[in-house]
């Protein structure tokens, strides 16, 4: 579960499914080859779902997994120490 963009991807799937372009545009400033690469991570791990809708145009939601919902549940603490001590975060010189 390390890297930038894991955390970021499994809270904007927390209130539902999403499709591709409705997570790239949530998850701001990650590159679409990015995204499909961490897609493929979450799905290989078990945290989140990839259904395909047999349709023209094709449509394929991505969706967390009742393992990936127990990962955001407990990361949900963290993220709430994170936006309490955002100031002092920020001020944190990094070399």
């Amino acid at each position: 579960m390390g890297g930038k963009w894991k955390g970021l991807i499994l809270f904007a799937l927390q209130d539902g499914p999403l499709r591709f372009g409705e997570l790239r545009r949530t998850v701001g400033g990650i590159s679409e080859r990015m995204l499909i690469l961490q897609l493929k991570e979450l799905q290989t791990a078990g945290l989140l779902h990839r259904e395909v809708y047999q349709q023209i145009p094709p449509k394929v939601e991505y969706s967390l997994t009742d393992f990936g919902r127990s990962l955001n549940d407990a990361l949900a603490p963290l993220g709430e120490w994170g936006e309490d001590n955002m100031e002092r975060i920020e001020s944190i010189p990094f070399e």
